[in-house]
């Protein structure tokens, strides 16, 4: 399977599988969620935060997970931003123009310098995208890239991007990591090295990296030259250390070692919460934990047979086991947070409600049984070894005990577990297996491209003509308006066949030490410089 293969399994939207946080237990279900936490009051010397693992790369082309983009969010910078609401606005490109339906200009900030204090060319910008549409190059980003039919330099300042056919999506990915912009010189010397320990970065945002400790901690510094004022960093230095081990993290954070962490443990949570090192903030996110039905023609062939599962599943039970934050059944894949604002949201929201209410019915579950038939074949659920996923497994379990189906969980390694969401002989067997998915914008559109006919992470291998031909219609839709309204009808016909079985919609959640604020408490931090907002406490 080549790189870009594998890259295309995740460029439609963000999927944690065995990065997602240790939860178990159920904590602050009532807790209030926030956009962001309490302005710092002014700077710090220093900052230590937790990652649960050592990042693969911090190259852009390659991160599209937890660890990696917590990091590089502060480091390298992209074409636009989002903040903590994900909302858009100008970043690197102090003005975006749209001439016609397939071109895109983007006219590149002139007070701009690198790391090194060389300064930013409309060269280096179209050398960074360009790499997602380079084959050897295998970009994890370069699906977005697919009606790309051109990225040139047109001026000193000024990038040209020409589509074979108009598509929403790609300008609003110039806001995450499909946007980020690096030193063309700098990346060809590193060659394979870059994004590594030894290879290392070169980028225009508020931070540095000045060290990789390989599996202990990358450290990064404040970039005195930083272009933007407003978003020049409070704190002198952040350092990031990999502890994967919760009890670790937990001993860490109450004893003031680490000041901060995204994703807490629920076993860290208690001990925290039962401490005065700090405070845990909850905020909304743009990701939905589901099952993902990996084969339609086996066991969960027939819809009768996926709809029972879901309607006897007591997602209530599971959140109480499992969520230490606040979660709600989810009635759909796309999270709410995708909605956006204005007569769009609106629309969003009121196809939300006219959706069925994800309630346990198993009453229900058994008449669909009993006209669909019992499989021949048990159902296999995969389950890695996190915590969240064991309960969640054996609540599938006990959900088909409870209308007559048998289902089995398989145990997969936490490196394996990964392989299900890329390679399809590592599905094999498998039914459903557990992930959170995440939009990188708010678009809903993002998520519900995955099951066009030939979309990589359309895992079940549905096909609908119909379905791909609104895809398609919308991708070319500028209007929000008339785009929400093709979106809900995507929608619709992925929760009527269950092609994923909607679980919970939670919180994100961060831990700030009682020495630090200011952190945003959305999953946005995944693609803005988070960090620089961090500072001291009043």
């Amino acid at each position: 399977m080549t790189a870009g293969a594998v890259a295309t399994a995740v460029v439609l939207a963000g999927c944690s599988s065995t990065q997602e946080a240790d939860r178990s237990g159920g904590q602050a279900r009532d807790a209030e969620l926030v956009t962001s936490t309490p302005a710092a009051a002014g700077g710090i010397d220093r900052i230590s935060w937790a990652l649960g693992s050592e990042p693969l790369s911090l190259d852009w082309v390659y991160s599209y997970d937890y660890p990696p983009n917590t990091v590089l969010s502060n480091v390298c910078e992209s074409l636009l931003r989002i903040d903590e609401s994900f909302e858009p606005s100008p970043g690197l490109a102090e003005e975006v123009a749209n001439p016609d339906p397939t071109t895109w200009v983007y006219s590149i900030r002139p007070d701009v310098t690198f790391h090194d204090g060389s300064t930013l060319t409309a060269e280096d910008v179209a050398y960074s995208l360009n790499r997602h549409l380079d084959e050897e190059v295998g970009s994890y980003w370069s699906g977005f890239y697919s009606n790309v039919e051109s990225v040139e330099a047109t001026g000193p300042l000024e990038v040209t991007v020409r589509l074979t056919q108009p598509d929403v999506l790609f300008n609003q990915m110039m806001a995450v990591a499909g946007g980020v912009v690096g030193k063309k010189e700098f990346i060809e010397q590193a060659g394979q090295d870059h994004g590594t320990p030894d290879g290392g970065l070169m980028c225009t945002g508020p931070f540095e990296l000045e060290d990789w400790s390989k599996g202990e901690s990358i450290t990064l510094t404040k970039f005195e030259d930083y272009w933007d004022p407003e978003r020049a960093a409070l704190a002198d230095e952040i350092e990031f250390s990999f502890l994967s081990d919760a009890a670790a993290l937990a001993n860490a954070l109450v004893s003031g070692a680490v000041d901060g962490t995204y994703g807490v443990p629920e076993s860290a949570l208690t001990k925290v919460q039962n401490s005065d090192a700090g405070d845990v903030y909850y905020g909304p996110q743009t990701s939905t934990r589901n099952l993902i039905v990996a084969d339609l023609e086996g066991p969960l062939g027939d819809v009768r047979i996926r709809q029972a599962l879901s309607l006897a599943l007591d997602r209530e039970g599971f959140a109480d086991a499992a969520i230490p934050g606040p979660s709600e059944p989810s009635r759909a894949v796309a999270s709410t947070l995708t909605w956006g604002e204005g007569e769009a949201g609106q629309i969003y929201a009121d196809a939300w409600d006219a959706l069925p209410a994800a309630e346990q019915d198993v009453e229900r579950a058994k008449e669909l049984v009993a006209e669909a038939g019992v499989p021949d074949e048990p159902i296999v659920v995969a389950q890695s070894p996190h915590p969240v996923q064991q309960v969640l497994a054996n609540e599938v379990q006990a959900a088909g005990k409870r209308i007559g189906l048998d289902v089995e969980i398989k145990p997969i390694a936490s490196e394996a577990y990964s392989a299900l969401f890329s390679d399809p002989e590592a599905r094999a067997g498998i039914d459903l297996f557990h992930t959170t998915w995440y939009a990188d914008v708010a678009e809903p559109l993002q998520i519900y491209v995955n099951w066009q006919s030939d979309n990589f992470a359309n895992y079940g291998g549905w096909s609908d003509a119909g379905y791909d031909a609104l895809v398609d219609e919308a991708l070319q839709e500028s209007d929000p308006q008339a785009r929400a309204e093709m979106v809900v009808d995507l929608q619709e016909k992925v929760t009527e066949n269950l092609l994923w079985i909607p679980v919970d919609h939670s919180a994100n959640s961060v831990f700030l030490s009682d020495r630090i604020t200011g952190a945003p408490a959305t999953n946005a931090y995944l693609y803005y410089p988070w960090a620089a907002q961090l500072g001291a406490r009043g």
